[in-house]
């Protein structure tokens, strides 16, 4: 007579165990081991800013005005300007410090405000596009622009003003081959580039004289 060895219980309908069940069995223990370090790190970081919230105070000046602003540590400057701000004249072009959209100015220097986590902006002082012709007088730069259509579309002329203004303040506006060289982080999308280079050198001497 044969040894009758037990037999594992037939899964389900007699059949073996699927694929997307094996995969998501696999799946499942290191989602659940992720979640307790997630909670632990949200833990740290609140009781590093001493908020609940995991805020970060911040005081700043923007376009001149103080500013005391409570922000989450991983936010970028430049969605703290569009959404929490509502300066939205800095754009959100790639998100990834490639095109310069988002180019604002901290303490006179130019930065990609979309790289920019905005609690590196505490004690220090912010320009935006919105902040650069007082008295609704337009800046050198803006007119210069306007004159030499150097725009199209218009979506990266803040960050292609923005650039320009910080390419003549440096120094870097002495000839058309600099010119291109140092805004060469600002892409325009629209191929406006001849009208943006002799924009530069028509606003560059009204700057120097300012």
């Amino acid at each position: 007579m044969e040894d009758q060895q037990p037999r594992p219980p037939a899964h389900r309908f007699g059949g073996e165990l699927t694929r997307r069940e094996v995969v998501a069995a696999a799946g499942a223990v290191p989602l659940a081991a992720m979640l307790p370090t997630a909670a632990a790190a949200q833990s740290h970081l609140a009781g590093r800013t001493g908020h609940n919230e995991a805020t970060v105070t911040v005081r700043t000046v923007i376009n001149g005005t103080p500013r005391h602003l409570e922000l989450d540590p991983r936010a970028s400057l430049l969605d703290v300007l569009r959404e929490q701000l509502a300066l939205t004249g800095a754009k959100k072009g790639c998100d990834h410090g490639q095109c310069g959209a988002c180019t604002v100015h901290i303490d006179g220097r130019r930065v990609v405000s979309c790289l920019t986590p905005a609690v590196q902006t505490d004690g220090a002082e912010v320009t935006t596009i919105e902040g650069i012709a007082p008295d609704d007088q337009l800046h050198p730069m803006q007119q210069a622009f306007i004159d030499h259509d150097a725009l199209q579309c218009g979506y990266c002329t803040p960050g292609q003003i923005m650039a320009a203004i910080a390419c003549v303040q440096e120094g870097h506006a002495t000839s058309r081959e600099q010119i291109r060289e140092y805004m060469s982080g600002n892409i325009c999308r629209c191929g406006a580039y001849v009208g943006i280079v002799a924009a530069i050198e028509d606003a560059a001497p009204k700057m120097r004289r300012a």
